[in-house]
């Protein structure tokens, strides 16, 4: 399945996978620039995002966050202490989406941080509506989150 979105609703998307799991968005757009570095952002200080050692380092990232996420100790994604690196990792992918399509950096993270924003509640809500009618484990859910998250996420960037 291909998208075809403009760069502020990529940057609005990708903002949601950031507020679905903070280190998922920056990690799928560091490996997507990694495979396939673009001259947009030579020069920029947005360019480490294309670098291979830079992407294996937020995958390891993203895979802990998953894993941490399963654990009842861990805060609601909605309390500032969980919700800021969320705003900033929807600010991070969706500037450097702005940036990489010529547009300004402000708006594609404005955009990114509300997407972030907007999908933190949604899904943080959903997940308990969810848990509550279908009586499915957290972590179940949690994980389907996860895989929807990667899924949607590459496929914003092809």
């Amino acid at each position: 399945m291909e998208l075809s979105l403009t760069t502020h609703q990529k940057a609005l998307a990708m903002g949601a996978i950031a507020g679905m799991r903070a280190m998922t968005a920056p990690a799928i757009l560091a490996n997507h620039l990694s495979d396939s570095p673009s001259l947009s952002l030579a020069g920029s200080k947005l360019n480490y995002l294309q670098k291979s050692g830079v992407a294996t380092g937020m995958q390891i990232l993203a895979v802990a966050e998953m894993f941490g996420d399963k654990f009842p100790q861990v805060p609601k994604r909605i309390v500032p202490i969980e919700l800021l690196p969320r705003v900033f990792s929807g600010a991070l992918v969706g500037a450097t989406i702005a940036e990489l399509n010529g547009e300004s950096r402000v708006t594609g993270g404005l955009l990114g941080i509300v997407g972030a924003v907007a999908s933190s509640y949604a899904f943080y809500f959903l997940r308990k509506k969810l848990g509550k009618a279908t009586k499915l484990p957290d972590a179940a859910l949690a994980l389907a989150e996860d895989a929807l998250a990667v899924k949607l996420g590459t496929s914003i960037l092809r």
